[in-house]
């Protein structure tokens, strides 16, 4: 699990925050959520379940099924939990710590904040209490302390007349906002219906092309995901409108943490799946370790949480019907890496700024260490897409390289103050293989999503991937916790 093209650095959506202050828009869009959160009650008898992978939705299945009697085993091939959840520790100094994975929680994630209130998590604000941010635009770098004060007629971006006059929160409003509300209950199982095929067939860029919008207006709003489906962006965005965005006290990965803490018995670390066999009575997994035998796990049913990008590389006997199988090969994987380049001291703040910034390409720069104490902070590249795929294509030393002149833009200063970095990319990572799920033209529309979601036999499947939310932790938790209700309520 992930986190979807963000709301991030000043925050594409943060332009948006004057104009929804009216009450234009705050708030759930659909029904959040419809799973319910009380204990699950056992229907029938205790089943034996395996439970492939201990990221969020593997974690959220097992949970449920343990809390109604089910016998539930967790095969984890790494050897923490969490999956696309990842706080970074090491190596950073001072305590410091910034997330590689998931960043941002909004609050209209009702499961996620169900199961931070029940593990008696803290959750903090994600975005500085003070402090101006930055917006880089050609060669300017314009600091503001609110939205009204970018202008967009004076920024050097080639604009219409009619995006101008309205300004960023006004076109944003105009391409984007004004169609989420007719997008309905996205958890209902027929979404998305026949009305929005057609949107469905646009790429993004066609789309915002279709209402008006400038190419620099597009590059804006696209971010990087020109070619996605439109509909899969403007559900995407539905997450990104609410009032606050938050983070967890001591980093994300202390929810995925307190789960296995509470599974612990019942997780295999180390134990990655290499084949899959099904039949009538069950399924059968076979594990192997370098420098060990094959070790072999069979239970009568399983959750297969793996990303479709790994799943798509074990093999499976006897293999998935012909749809299911074009689903797991045909569905898209977005592309990011993170950078995080600890400084000596925040010199940012010296200029009253907050570390935070936008800039006009498909990267983000993030201050995750704005509310942790010290003197040493940690500025955050967050790079999408083509950008993210040529960032990764470099060593580690040309991805730092790279993410500290773009950093270094937007915060001059930043080569006399730095003291070293690392770099994820989540393309290279095994166990992941791309950062989240995006749907191409035509897919949402032609019904991928529900074949994705669809139990085969005795083999049901959880992960952001086949959720309303994909590339949110909310997605991963959901899909965990509807695969669990399945299993348990079958014959």
């Amino acid at each position: 699990m992930f986190l979807r093209r963000s709301a991030a650095g000043i925050d594409r959506r943060e332009f948006l925050r004057g104009a929804l202050a009216a009450g234009a828009l705050y708030g759930p869009i659909s029904g959040f959520p419809q799973l319910g959160t009380g204990p699950l009650a056992r229907a029938g008898r205790s089943k034996k379940v395996l439970v492939l992978g201990a990221g969020l939705a593997g974690l959220s299945a097992a949970w449920r099924l343990t809390e109604a009697g089910h016998d539930v085993t967790i095969l984890e091939a790494q050897r923490r939990p969490g999956g696309r959840v990842l706080t970074l520790r090491e190596p950073f100094s001072d305590g410091l710590y910034a997330e590689a994975g998931a960043g941002r929680i909004p609050e209209t994630h009702a499961l996620t904040l169900h199961y931070v209130k029940l593990f008696g998590l803290t959750l903090d604000p994600f975005y500085p209490t003070r402090g101006r941010q930055v917006a880089c635009f050609g060669s300017r770098r314009v600091p503001f302390a609110k939205t009204s004060d970018l202008d967009a007629a004076r920024l050097p971006l080639a604009l219409t007349e009619k995006e101008r006059r309205l300004g960023f929160a006004g076109f944003e409003e105009e391409y984007v906002v004004q169609p989420l509300r007719q997008l309905g209950n996205l958890e209902e199982p027929d979404w998305p219906p026949p009305r929005f095929a057609e949107i469905d067939r646009l790429s993004f860029e066609e789309y915002l092309r279709g209402h008006g919008a400038s190419p620099d207006a597009i590059a804006y709003l696209a971010l990087g995901f020109e070619r996605t489906s439109a509909l899969d962006s403007l559900r995407d965005a539905t997450h990104h409108h609410t009032r606050t965005l938050s983070k967890i006290r001591g980093g994300n990965d202390r929810l995925p943490a307190a789960f296995a803490a509470k599974l612990s018995d019942r997780i295999r670390y180390g134990s990655p799946v290499t084949s899959i066999r099904r039949d009538a009575s069950g399924i059968e997994v076979v594990v192997s370790r370098p420098g060990s035998q094959p070790e072999r796990f069979r239970a009568e049913y399983a959750v297969c949480s793996i990303p479709f990008t790994v799943l798509r590389r074990i093999p499976v006997e006897p293999p998935w019907p012909a749809d299911k199988k074009r689903s797991i090969d045909g569905v898209s994987s977005g592309s990011v890496t993170r950078v995080e380049i600890q400084t000596r001291r925040r010199f940012w703040e010296d200029r009253g700024e907050n570390g935070f910034a936008t800039v006009d390409r498909p990267l983000e720069i993030w201050s995750p260490t704005w509310d942790q104490p010290g003197r040493r902070g940690i500025l955050q590249a967050y790079v999408y897409e083509d950008l993210a795929r040529e960032t990764c294509g470099l060593d580690e030393e040309g991805r730092l390289r790279f993410c500290m002149e773009a950093i270094e833009r937007a915060h001059p200063g930043l080569s006399e103050e730095l003291e070293g970095g690392v770099a994820k990319c989540w393309d290279e990572d095994p166990f992941a293989r791309g950062a989240f799920t995006l749907f191409m033209p035509g897919q949402l529309s032609g019904g991928i999503a529900r074949v994705m979601a669809r139990p085969e036999g005795r083999v049901h499947f959880a992960g952001e991937h086949v959720s309303p939310y994909p590339g949110w932790m909310q997605g991963a938790l959901y899909a965990g916790q509807r695969a669990a209700e399945e299993i348990n309520g079958a014959a």
